[in-house]
């Protein structure tokens, strides 16, 4: 029963990265209706802008703060220069254009901070609670992660639906056009959702990276299982990465304890995982219906 209980704990910790990096996906499709493959590569780089202030002696929560903040202006940069020429072309162009942005940023990475494996800090311990005379496997940072991932998620919610903004944002990525007669700001709301992406994106990256080491390529595995959450909760449902996430990282975290040899295949399961959701309900578990009339 213990063991069921850590390894369904661990799955829920990793499945809460997994929704983090899913949110930010799911903010872009929702701004942009473009998915963003180098997320992963932008979270890498303001975590290792983060890792270098902790070097330096500032706190983790300085570093956060600037790390999110560096998210929020990177996001904008590369919307602006990069994305917004190739935006109203074909999508594929903008999708290949942030794999060769992917690309990039992670070579960057490389030339300024080097390839070695560096270790990351953790605000909070890394130790189990102690239960009777147990010790599970839900750690004081455990709770950090999820506690952020909550949260983050609850703002967006807000955001999109609650907002002026949101509104707008919606309308910007469903219609520009209409959204330019109604007077929306179309450039302006593009660039703030893959802004506020960015800063999401960041967080997750912070998130993994707690008590890990972290090099160029760390955030790769992240970008195919928050892919996978996003998809598996749909695209444009903020509640649905956090389902998606937690539904992903608890059958992979199954899959790595009861499976012999389960942990060599654990990107087969996201594979067959993903194929099974196309299949059966392709907009994603939480994709809203549209009716048409004839």
């Amino acid at each position: 029963m213990q063991y069921f209980v850590n390894v369904t704990l661990t799955g829920l910790t990793e499945g809460m990265v997994y929704s983090a990096f899913a949110l930010a996906l799911v903010l872009i499709w929702r701004s942009t209706r473009i998915v963003n493959f180098a997320q992963g590569s932008m979270a890498a780089a303001t975590t290792f802008i983060a890792l270098a202030l902790i070097q330096a002696g500032q706190s983790y929560w300085v570093a956060l703060v600037v790390a999110l903040l560096s998210g929020l202006l990177l996001g904008a940069i590369v919307e602006r220069v990069v994305i917004r020429p190739v935006e109203g072309g074909p999508e594929l162009n903008a999708v290949i254009v942030t794999l060769g942005l992917f690309v990039a940023i992670q070579a960057a990475i490389a030339i300024v901070f080097g390839s070695a494996f560096q270790s990351f800090p953790t605000p909070f311990g890394l130790e189990g609670f102690q239960i009777g005379d147990n010790r599970i496997a839900l750690t004081p940072n455990s709770v950090w992660v999820i506690a952020a991932v909550l949260v983050t998620m609850a703002l967006l919610v807000v955001l999109f639906r609650f907002t002026r903004i949101g509104l707008a944002m919606r309308a910007s990525a469903f219609g520009q056009d209409v959204a330019r007669l109604l007077g929306v700001r179309v450039g302006r709301m593009l660039t703030l959702g893959w802004a506020l992406a960015a800063v999401v994106g960041s967080l997750a990256g912070l998130l993994i990276a707690g008590g890990e080491f972290v090099y160029p390529a760390y955030m790769d595995s992240l970008i195919v299982f928050g892919f996978v959450a996003a998809v598996l909760g749909g695209l444009d449902s903020p509640i649905g990465a956090i389902v998606g996430g937690l539904i992903l990282g608890l059958a992979l975290s199954y899959v790595s304890g009861y499976v012999e040899r389960g942990s060599a295949l654990v990107n087969v399961a996201a594979l067959v995982i993903l194929m099974v959701v196309l299949l059966v309900r392709p907009g994603g578990l939480f994709a809203s219906s549209t009716a048409r009339r004839a």
